[in-house]
């Protein structure tokens, strides 16, 4: 099945009939966005949010979590998972965005082109190309596709691309194929039809709202026959 941008924008359309509107998380700082997201990685949006929500309630400035012992930090964003690798990755972004902009802000992305941006964010300690994305879609509100493993598995089973292609390589493969407009959503979709139909173990095709769509479902539903 031949892979276009009027398959793409019939997926898409597909999906905002299924699941509704399809508006990303909005966010207005762009600092709490990165140290969120490097706080969601490998755990669920839920711990994530519990994860942050007690690191500002723990330390009440950013001066004050990178003045804290890494153990310290580790201790408050524990419910986030692997915390003790996350807290240094988190005081060493603060300690670089301090060195660079004097002051822990990253207002200054907004004055930024897209490429300018991603390139500052991808600088920063531990920041790739998903936290990057997301941060540019969700605080800067730019056309951006975030790859996570539930987009990465949707766009692999609908034939964007290949089920080996890198992190790196999915985000250039998917911004290049998705027209801009519908980026932020298309990602918003991916991730409702991962986590509720298309599910890493056996898939629910029998009720994709794109199934006509894809060329892997018809395969799945044939091994159960």
């Amino acid at each position: 099945m031949a892979v276009d941008r009027r398959r793409v924008r019939a997926i898409h359309r597909r999906l905002e009939r299924h699941f509704g509107e399809l508006l990303p998380p909005r966010r207005g700082d762009p600092l709490d966005e990165l140290i969120l997201t490097v706080l969601s990685q490998h755990t669920s949006d839920v711990n994530a949010e519990r994860a942050f929500e007690s690191i500002r309630r723990s330390f009440p400035t950013w001066e004050d979590v990178l003045r804290a012992r890494p153990e310290e930090v580790a201790d408050a964003i524990r419910s986030g998972g692997l915390a003790n690798t996350k807290a240094p990755r988190i005081q060493a972004i603060l300690r670089e965005v301090r060195e660079i902009e004097g002051r822990f802000d990253l207002s200054s992305l907004r004055q930024m082109s897209d490429r300018e941006a991603n390139e500052y964010l991808s600088s920063l300690p531990g920041v790739g190309p998903k936290t990057a994305a997301v941060v540019l879609a969700f605080a800067l509100g730019r056309d951006a596709l975030p790859v996570d493993t539930h987009v990465h598995r949707v766009a692999t089973r609908l034939g964007f691309i290949d089920a080996r292609t890198s992190a790196e390589k999915a985000h250039r493969v998917l911004e290049e194929l998705v027209p801009a407009e519908i980026r932020v959503p298309l990602h918003v979709g991916f991730i409702r039809l991962g986590r509720e139909i298309c599910k890493a173990g056996r898939p629910l095709c029998e009720h994709c709202p794109v199934f006509e769509l894809c060329p892997t479902g018809p395969m799945v539903l044939a091994q159960l026959d």
